[in-house]
Protein backbone atom coordinates (compact mmCIF):
# COMPACT_ATOMS: atom_id res chain seq x y z
CA UNK A 1 0.00 0.00 0.00
CA UNK A 2 2.90 2.37 0.73
CA UNK A 3 5.06 1.67 -2.36
CA UNK A 4 2.79 0.27 -5.08
CA UNK A 5 5.08 1.30 -7.95
CA UNK A 6 8.09 -0.44 -6.42
CA UNK A 7 6.05 -3.57 -5.68
CA UNK A 8 4.70 -3.61 -9.25
CA UNK A 9 8.26 -3.33 -10.59
CA UNK A 10 9.44 -6.13 -8.33
CA UNK A 11 6.55 -8.35 -9.39
CA UNK A 12 7.24 -7.54 -13.03
CA UNK A 13 10.89 -8.52 -12.63
CA UNK A 14 9.87 -11.82 -11.06
CA UNK A 15 7.59 -12.57 -14.02
CA UNK A 16 10.29 -11.51 -16.50
CA UNK A 17 12.74 -13.86 -14.82
CA UNK A 18 10.23 -16.63 -15.49
CA UNK A 19 10.13 -15.82 -19.18
CA UNK A 20 7.21 -13.40 -19.50
CA UNK A 21 8.01 -10.59 -21.99
CA UNK A 22 8.73 -7.24 -20.31
CA UNK A 23 5.68 -5.40 -21.61
CA UNK A 24 3.34 -8.22 -20.62
CA UNK A 25 5.00 -8.58 -17.21
CA UNK A 26 4.65 -4.82 -16.55
CA UNK A 27 0.98 -4.84 -17.55
CA UNK A 28 0.23 -7.95 -15.48
CA UNK A 29 2.04 -6.57 -12.42
CA UNK A 30 0.18 -3.22 -12.60
CA UNK A 31 -3.14 -5.04 -12.95
CA UNK A 32 -2.36 -7.22 -9.90
CA UNK A 33 -1.15 -4.30 -7.76
CA UNK A 34 -4.38 -2.35 -8.47
CA UNK A 35 -6.31 -5.01 -6.52
CA UNK A 36 -4.88 -4.95 -2.94
CA UNK A 37 -6.18 -8.40 -1.98
CA UNK A 38 -4.84 -9.96 -5.17
CA UNK A 39 -1.56 -8.04 -4.77
CA UNK A 40 -1.00 -9.34 -1.23
CA UNK A 41 -1.64 -12.90 -2.34
CA UNK A 42 0.63 -12.59 -5.41
CA UNK A 43 3.47 -10.89 -3.51
CA UNK A 44 3.36 -13.42 -0.67
CA UNK A 45 3.43 -16.28 -3.16
CA UNK A 46 6.04 -14.88 -5.53
CA UNK A 47 8.41 -13.17 -3.07
CA UNK A 48 8.10 -15.41 -0.02
CA UNK A 49 6.92 -18.67 -1.52
CA UNK A 50 3.80 -18.64 0.69
CA UNK A 51 0.46 -19.81 -0.57
CA UNK A 52 -2.17 -18.04 1.51
CA UNK A 53 -4.59 -20.93 0.98
CA UNK A 54 -2.15 -23.50 2.37
CA UNK A 55 -1.68 -21.68 5.66
CA UNK A 56 -3.51 -23.11 8.65
CA UNK A 57 -6.37 -21.42 10.40
CA UNK A 58 -5.75 -19.16 13.42
CA UNK A 59 -8.07 -21.38 15.47
CA UNK A 60 -6.06 -24.48 14.54
CA UNK A 61 -2.83 -22.71 15.44
CA UNK A 62 -4.29 -21.67 18.81
CA UNK A 63 -5.44 -25.21 19.62
CA UNK A 64 -2.08 -26.68 18.57
CA UNK A 65 -0.21 -24.12 20.65
CA UNK A 66 -2.41 -24.79 23.68
CA UNK A 67 -1.89 -28.56 23.38
CA UNK A 68 1.88 -28.18 22.98
CA UNK A 69 2.10 -25.97 26.08
CA UNK A 70 -0.15 -28.33 28.06
CA UNK A 71 2.00 -31.36 27.20
CA UNK A 72 5.19 -29.40 27.88
CA UNK A 73 3.88 -28.24 31.25
CA UNK A 74 2.85 -31.77 32.26
CA UNK A 75 6.24 -33.29 31.49
CA UNK A 76 8.05 -32.08 34.63
CA UNK A 77 5.01 -32.94 36.77
CA UNK A 78 4.69 -36.57 35.67
CA UNK A 79 7.39 -37.95 37.99
CA UNK A 80 5.64 -36.29 40.95
CA UNK A 81 2.30 -37.84 39.99
CA UNK A 82 3.68 -41.39 39.81
CA UNK A 83 6.73 -41.11 42.08
CA UNK A 84 7.16 -41.98 45.74
CA UNK A 85 10.54 -40.66 46.91
CA UNK A 86 10.66 -36.86 46.83
CA UNK A 87 14.42 -36.64 46.22
CA UNK A 88 14.47 -39.24 43.44
CA UNK A 89 11.33 -37.75 41.89
CA UNK A 90 12.93 -34.30 41.76
CA UNK A 91 16.05 -35.68 40.06
CA UNK A 92 13.93 -37.59 37.52
CA UNK A 93 11.81 -34.49 36.84
CA UNK A 94 14.86 -32.27 36.29
CA UNK A 95 16.53 -34.88 34.06
CA UNK A 96 13.38 -35.47 32.01
CA UNK A 97 12.81 -31.74 31.58
CA UNK A 98 16.43 -31.11 30.59
CA UNK A 99 16.31 -33.93 28.05
CA UNK A 100 13.03 -32.61 26.60
CA UNK A 101 14.35 -29.03 26.36
CA UNK A 102 17.55 -30.15 24.66
CA UNK A 103 15.64 -32.38 22.24
CA UNK A 104 13.18 -29.64 21.30
CA UNK A 105 16.02 -27.18 20.72
CA UNK A 106 17.91 -29.71 18.60
CA UNK A 107 14.77 -30.44 16.55
CA UNK A 108 14.16 -26.73 16.01
CA UNK A 109 17.63 -26.52 14.47
CA UNK A 110 16.21 -28.40 11.49
CA UNK A 111 14.07 -25.35 10.71
CA UNK A 112 16.55 -22.61 11.66
CA UNK A 113 19.72 -23.96 10.00
CA UNK A 114 21.62 -23.75 13.31
CA UNK A 115 24.03 -26.30 14.69
CA UNK A 116 21.84 -28.89 16.47
CA UNK A 117 24.15 -29.06 19.51
CA UNK A 118 24.15 -25.28 20.00
CA UNK A 119 20.38 -25.06 19.43
CA UNK A 120 19.78 -27.82 22.01
CA UNK A 121 22.08 -26.24 24.59
CA UNK A 122 20.53 -22.82 23.96
CA UNK A 123 17.01 -24.15 24.59
CA UNK A 124 18.25 -25.98 27.68
CA UNK A 125 19.84 -22.80 29.05
CA UNK A 126 16.69 -20.76 28.40
CA UNK A 127 14.54 -23.39 30.13
CA UNK A 128 16.93 -23.74 33.05
CA UNK A 129 17.05 -19.96 33.49
CA UNK A 130 13.25 -19.81 33.49
CA UNK A 131 13.06 -22.62 36.05
CA UNK A 132 15.61 -20.95 38.33
CA UNK A 133 13.78 -17.63 38.09
CA UNK A 134 10.45 -19.29 38.94
CA UNK A 135 12.08 -21.07 41.90
CA UNK A 136 13.59 -17.79 43.14
CA UNK A 137 10.30 -15.90 42.83
CA UNK A 138 8.45 -18.76 44.53
CA UNK A 139 10.82 -18.61 47.49
CA UNK A 140 10.42 -14.84 47.74
CA UNK A 141 6.64 -15.28 47.79
CA UNK A 142 6.93 -18.04 50.38
CA UNK A 143 9.02 -15.82 52.63
CA UNK A 144 6.59 -12.95 52.16
CA UNK A 145 9.21 -10.70 50.56
CA UNK A 146 7.05 -10.06 47.50
CA UNK A 147 3.61 -8.43 47.68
Amino acid sequence: AVYPEEEALELSLIYQARGVPEADANQLAKHIINNPRCALDALAREELGLNMHDLGSPFGAAVSSFMAFAVGAMLPLLPFIIGRSAELTLIISITLTAFALFTIGALLSLFSNQNFLWAGVRMLLIGASSGCLAFFIGNLLKLGLLL
